[in-house]
């Protein structure tokens, strides 16, 4: 219980404190390359989301299969629990905006953070959001802002990833830069598999190989969500058989 608290409060009870590194963001952004000003607005909330992780005492591990492309990418990744936002902004190695639901934007301080990261919203009961929400986030990729999708569209909490949605692959071919998949296992131990208390949690980050924009184009929505989707499955299946021999009284 302790440790909920202290994660919890540390989630909403920082926020404050980021405003006056937010009013910076807002100064330099016209005159700041966007290489700086990337830099800049990334490092609130990367420090905002490990001291997130800090307080839950869990593992975070990452593994890099293959460089990363130069430029913006579209990260595709599955989505197991509500911590795989933080542990991703803490980890991955470039900045990035992800889509996010539109009943954020009722938080005041977030939702300033997120529109200074490119973030974009979706409304998912109106399609026009939904058709807006790709257009806008290929045309922040165009812009040269890498940017998160989890296509399946709601957390597996722990389970199988479900199936992904074909959108994302529109998004990357209208906004010209390579995917690059992402399997995240562990998040949903940390809260989703507790009744929503926190406990400690290993939790493991495989960024798999990119996609080049050109494969992408040479092939069909279907066929690109199909692959990107099994590899996603296939590490996160790996990592699960990895967890359940580490368990006590197995053996290998």
């Amino acid at each position: 219980m302790v440790r909920s608290i202290r994660t919890y409060g540390y989630l909403f009870g920082y926020l404050p404190f980021t405003i006056p590194a937010l009013r910076k963001v807002r100064r330099i952004k016209h005159n700041a390359s966007p290489e700086q000003l990337a830099d800049t607005v990334s490092r609130e909330p990367r420090k905002w989301a490990t001291g997130i992780l800090n307080r839950t005492n869990s593992d975070i591990s990452m593994s890099i299969r293959e460089a990363l492309p130069d430029g913006p990418v579209l990260f595709v990744s599955n989505h197991e629990g509500n911590f795989d936002i933080p542990v991703l902004i803490s980890r991955l190695p470039k900045p990035f905006g992800f889509m996010s639901k539109e009943e954020v934007r009722k938080l005041p301080v977030i939702r300033k953070w997120m529109e200074e990261m490119n973030c974009v919203f979706i409304d998912r009961s109106d399609r026009r959001s939904a058709v807006r929400s790709i257009r806008d986030m290929a045309e922040k990729l165009r812009s040269g802002h890498s940017m998160l999708i989890f296509p399946e569209g709601t957390r597996s909490r722990g389970g199988k990833p479900g199936d992904f949605k074909t959108g994302f692959v529109r998004i990357a071919k209208e906004g010209g830069v390579p995917i690059v998949p992402v399997a995240i296992h562990g998040t949903s131990s940390i809260m989703e598999q507790n009744n929503n208390r926190i406990r400690p949690a290993h939790v493991t980050v495989d960024v798999l190989e990119p996609i080049s924009h050109q494969e992408i184009l040479g092939r069909s929505a279907a066929e690109i969500t199909r692959l990107i989707q099994d590899r996603i499955r296939e590490a996160t299946a790996e990592r699960a058989a990895e967890k359940r021999q580490q368990e006590p009284g197995r053996t290998a």
